[in-house]
């Protein structure tokens, strides 16, 4: 029996998660290098929240939006509510249980944060292309469901759970006009080094 198609899918499978697992760590630490005074993680959990109704916030759900464990997601939260960005309120469908709520300092930190964040994505997705990063989120998503459960994803628009903000508006308008101008530029990079590739291909013919 041949093995090889075997050994080669085995070697992939390893290299593909090694890989994964180095550039989980490598974003997380840059993340927090991006966000000063709040780690990635701890943002994250602000986002999950904010993506999840605001009377199903609770411990449970918010561990399940992240993929995390409930021990792992009650010890960020902790923090975040030590901090004042958090607080906790009684739950009107489950008085045993609480949910979490942004605070109005919560808020405005997650405001601060999300222009920070956007930068972060354009320098990360620098070299990728509109259509390789629909690929790769189809493909992140197909390895999320390896266990058959489907990710509770982040494409809600949640701008109306911070429209009380004062200067919304303005800085999101100021993030995207920058974060257009960056990815304009990127495009014009990719093709060129698209193109360059190509000329090189046609020399070696």
């Amino acid at each position: 029996m041949d093995y090889s198609k075997a050994i080669k899918e085995l070697n992939l499978m390893q290299q593909a998660y090694a890989t994964f697992f180095t550039v989980t760590n490598k974003l997380q630490t840059l993340g927090d290098s991006y966000f000063d005074g709040l780690t990635a993680r701890q943002y994250m959990v602000m986002l999950a929240i904010a993506h999840l109704p605001e009377d199903e916030t609770t411990l449970v759900n918010i561990a399940k939006k992240l993929g995390t464990t409930k021990q792992s997601a009650n010890q960020l939260l902790a923090n975040l509510e030590s901090k004042g960005y958090l607080t906790a309120i009684s739950s009107k469908l489950d008085k045993r249980a609480k949910n979490m709520k942004i605070t109005e300092s919560g808020k405005n930190v997650m405001l601060e944060y999300s222009e920070k964040g956007i930068e972060f994505f354009a320098d990360i997705f620098n070299d990728f292309t509109c259509e390789e990063l629909e690929t790769l989120w189809c493909l992140l998503q197909k390895l999320y469901q390896f266990d058959g459960e489907e990710q509770s994803g982040f494409e809600e628009d949640v701008n109306d759970k911070f429209a009380d903000l004062a200067g919304l508006q303005e800085a999101q308008m100021r993030a995207l006009e920058k974060f257009a101008l960056r990815r304009s530029h990127s495009s014009d990079h990719n093709s060129g080094k698209e193109h360059t590739s190509k000329n090189e291909l046609k020399g070696r013919d």
